[in-house]
């Protein structure tokens, strides 16, 4: 893949780093940046030996300034700018449907729209010195297309403040929000990053595989749908040999063999 805009690389643990690279722009989230993270996420859905995948950037205090405002204002055909937006809901989705776990590392400030790219991982971890908001109306723009992850992921009241105010929070007022899992000290934070991320490469890939699709299903299913579907999800699980290897590993007091499948 191209590497103008992310950098991606593997470790031999399974965990895939994917990096926002644009440090000039703040990682401003440009159409041709987004493409970027979108392949890099494709390539690492689409790679078995990746288990886990981080993503984080090269900026040395903002992870991302947020959407590119020079498009918003630049002078093309509107319909071009529409489909131009639709470059964020696909990579939502694809990090949210992508059947593996992911870490945010906020190594730096996560403004704007990459409060949504934030919020569409699965755990956060921030540096004590980030911080987090949604200034867009203080320029005359509103955060639409991150609306629907901030309200899945933020009590109302505390959403509202962030987006009508349009004013940063701490990351520790972003953890108490419920945006953030664990906040550490700048100089423990790449540590705490690996920590998870090798527990998570060390599950079973299959099983991981069906609770992370399953944790997408069920989000906005009726209660009773969602117990249908999520007792035929545990069944499924049973017919794999790693539910079997889990289990005897377990009372036979050693670590388990994930065979995948």
């Amino acid at each position: 893949m191209p590497e103008e805009n992310v950098r991606y690389e593997v470790r031999d643990d399974g965990v895939a780093t994917i990096a926002l690279d644009q440090p000039d722009t703040r990682n401003a989230l440009s159409n041709e940046l987004l493409t970027d993270l979108i392949g890099a996420f494709e390539l690492a859905r689409a790679d078995d030996g990746v288990r886990c995948v981080v993503l984080t950037s090269t900026h040395e205090t903002v992870f991302s300034a947020g959407g590119s405002l020079d498009q918003f204002a630049a002078d093309v055909p509107l319909v071009h700018k529409h489909l131009g937006t639709e470059r964020f809901p696909r990579l939502f989705q694809t990090i949210l449907q992508l059947g593996k776990p992911t870490i945010c590392a906020a190594n730096g400030h996560v403004l704007a729209g990459a409060l949504g790219l934030a919020l569409a991982c699965d755990l956060v971890v921030a540096k004590e010195s980030a911080t987090f908001g949604t200034p867009e109306i203080n320029v005359g723009v509103f955060p639409f297309m991150i609306m629907a992850l901030i309200y899945r992921n933020v009590p109302r009241k505390k959403a509202n403040e962030l987006l009508l105010l349009g004013e940063r929070i701490s990351a520790e007022e972003a953890r108490e929000a419920g945006m953030v899992n664990r906040v550490v000290p700048d100089a423990e934070f790449d540590a705490a990053v690996d920590e998870w991320a090798a527990k998570l490469a060390s599950k079973s890939p299959v099983l991981m595989k069906l609770g992370k699709d399953a944790m997408y299903r069920q989000l906005d299913m009726p209660f009773e749908d969602a117990l249908d579907y999520l007792r035929s999800q545990l069944s499924l699980a049973m017919t794999t040999e790693d539910i079997v290897e889990g289990v005897q590993a377990f009372f036979e007091k050693r670590e388990p063999q994930w065979k995948g499948r």
